[in-house]
């Protein structure tokens, strides 16, 4: 039987390009969102066409509620859940320094980045199958402690945690629990609103002098769920061309 994935945030960018991906590897996949149905949709067609199966259910993380009623629809679906990858996140609209930020920030950027995640990882401790895999998302800002995305890297460093800690938690059952740290990549929610002198010098941060690309990332996702991710357990993997 192949294996079922739900993957958050999977309507465009790099949710998009893992589910195409696992798909490709033979994996059912759970498509959600929390906007743009049509864009969801259009995954759904686009692995479809390709031999592939996917469903798109919308579900805000952030809502407990919410989460537990895409895991109903993943089982009843495809009956079960293997693999949970925790795409779904937000980024600051542009740098903000900590003295400068206000309530609705911090309110908005935990929700969805550290509380929809943890909705997510508490369900799937008793949820998900035996030998089952999860990646959660951070950022590689946790590491680079840029000044202006101190709430930003915040909510992903607990995101981080989360992961070295619950996949100690999940002894006994063969989960591996991980984390990607990605860099600058380029989807259409990174670069919107930047000049093009800005994304050039973002692009030379790295010693490959390039943006990543969701397919990047997705090839990464898909060794962490695969059986060559077998042994690898309870890390953040920096996923950045280098930048640190």
């Amino acid at each position: 039987m192949s294996k079922v994935a739900i993957v958050t945030g999977a309507s465009r960018g790099i949710g998009a390009a893992i589910a195409k991906r696992l798909a490709v590897e033979g994996v059912r996949v759970v498509v959600n969102y929390t906007a743009r149905p049509a864009d969801a949709e259009q995954v759904v067609r686009s692995i479809a066409r390709a031999g592939g199966e996917a469903y798109a259910v919308l579900a805000d993380v952030s809502d407990p509620v919410a989460v537990e009623a895409l895991f109903d629809q993943a089982e009843v679906r495809f009956g079960g859940v293997d693999i949970l990858i925790n795409n779904a996140g937000i980024i600051q609209p542009g740098t903000v320094n900590l003295a400068d930020s206000d309530d609705a920030l911090y309110q908005r950027l935990f929700a969805i980045n550290t509380k929809g995640t943890f909705n997510t990882l508490r369900l799937a401790a008793t949820r998900l199958r035996e030998g089952g895999r999860i990646v959660n998302f951070s950022s590689s800002a946790v590491a680079l402690a840029l000044p202006g995305y101190a709430l930003f890297a915040a909510s992903k460093a607990a995101v981080e945690s989360l992961t070295q800690i619950f996949a100690k938690e999940l002894r006994g059952r063969h989960i591996c629990v991980n984390a990607i740290a990605p860099g600058p990549t380029a989807t259409d929610l990174f670069l919107s609103g930047k000049s093009a002198d800005t994304i050039e010098r973002l692009a030379k941060q790295s010693p490959l002098e390039r943006l990543g690309t969701p397919e990047d990332i997705a090839s990464v996702v898909a060794f962490l769920v695969g059986e060559e991710g077998d042994w690898v357990n309870g890390q953040v993997l920096r996923v950045n061309g280098g930048i640190i």
